[in-house]
């Protein structure tokens, strides 16, 4: 039987944001981490109620009932408090939960945030993104280098709570003793590069010292976003427990070479589109072909939910560029098209500067579709009218 020996847990606002907008959850054997979106303090708000959600948890059903319960349960009451209070409208966040069971540890996972394992000292990535960059680089129009550098990087097509429903990733890993697990926001992931993660993970004398060092390497390498890492290392009966460290709740402040035993990532559909599951036998067995037919059958409803999803998740960004008569306008969105014509951008206002008017240099550092905020980009616009006057 595997048990937690060692755990940490860090988390930084970085060194370009004003507040924390990340929560994280660690109190053995259940782990997360939430990055809020939506600005303002709606971003703390929802990715506090993602972290606290496992505080819930219950021991009914296997462990990937369990965990999608807790996910669609934060992602209803996100939702509904984006609804019922202005301040909050449009707030979400990424998560990524794990639990211990037995030997095996089970993933949940919505967003950019990611789980890592530390195997025979090689990290191997556990979640894929949910976001727009990643979609790109699987159709083949990024290549993994591109993804990597791409400005709109962070722009995510699934999240909690920007929608009544969400479709998670939940898998299933068998562990060894010796495992270590990491779950960490995109702040981390955006600044330092896997080999790197890797060098300081399995050079580090302990999981605080390797969650210290991740920090204060992103933040050496910019800290444009909010930094959070959390780290449990798995061990036998036979193992000293004594290193293992105050567990704690946090807030705001590859895929795995696989045994025998691991099943297949799957996409866990929300309790609307699922069917009543039958109570779970004394002793939980994989049944490969049954997640495989489960599997067929959501496929669909995944290509759906990509388009659907890219939608969703560029809502909170924007960019200046020009209409189809040369004026300069504001768009909400990013300046891209999916396939079947859907567009990933909307205009939100056309002003009465036309692109031609400004001076090229101008004209290109305005009109380069940069991802800006509302704020940011509407200024940009204004200015311009003033200037045209």
């Amino acid at each position: 039987m595997l048990r937690i020996v060692e755990e940490a847990a860090r988390t930084d606002a970085g060194r370009q944001r004003r507040a924390n907008e990340d929560s994280y959850y660690a109190r053995a054997p259940a782990f997360a981490v939430a990055d809020g979106m939506g600005g303002a303090q709606a971003g703390e708000v929802a990715s506090q109620i993602a972290a606290e959600s496992f505080e819930q948890r219950t021991d009914d059903g296997n462990p990937e009932q369990q965990l999608a319960r807790v996910a669609h349960a934060a992602n209803r009451l996100i939702f509904q408090q984006s609804e019922a209070d202005s301040n909050l409208r449009g707030m979400g966040t990424t998560l990524t939960g794990a639990l211990l069971a037995g030997d095996e540890v089970t993933i949940v996972h919505v967003g950019d945030s990611r789980a890592y394992l530390l195997r025979d000292g090689e990290l191997r990535q556990l979640t894929r993104d949910h976001s727009l960059v990643e979609e790109l680089r699987r159709q083949g129009r990024l290549t993994s280098e591109e993804a990597e550098e791409h400005p709109q990087r962070s722009v995510v097509t699934r999240a909690l709570g920007v929608e009544p429903d969400v479709q998670l990733d939940v898998h299933t890993h068998q562990a060894r003793s010796g495992d270590l697990f990491m779950l960490c926001s995109d702040g981390l992931t955006s600044m330092v590069r896997q080999d790197r993660l890797q060098e300081i993970v399995a050079g580090s004398d302990s999981l605080r010292a390797a969650a210290d060092r991740l920090v204060t390497e992103a933040n050496e390498m910019g800290g444009r976003d909010n930094i959070t890492v959390v780290m449990f290392r798995l061990g036998g009966d036979e193992e000293d427990a004594d290193a293992m460290e105050q567990t704690m709740v946090g807030a705001a402040p590859v895929e795995a070479d696989t045994d025998t035993h691991e099943v297949p990532a799957a996409v866990v559909p929300p309790p609307s589109q699922r069917e009543p599951e039958a109570p779970p036998p004394k002793r939980r067995r994989r049944r490969v072909t049954v997640r495989r037919a489960i599997a067929a059958l959501v496929v669909l409803a995944v290509l759906a939910g990509i388009a659907v999803g890219a939608v969703i998740g560029v809502r909170q960004v924007y960019f200046v560029g020009q209409d189809e008569r040369g004026l300069v306008t504001l768009y909400r969105g990013v300046p891209y098209e999916l396939p079947l014509g859907i567009d990933l951008y909307d205009p939100v206002y056309v002003s009465s500067t036309p692109g031609r008017s400004l001076p090229v240099r101008e004209r290109r550092r305005v009109l380069d579709h940069q991802l800006r905020s509302r704020d940011d980009a509407a200024d940009i616009v204004r200015r311009l009218e003033r200037g045209n006057e």
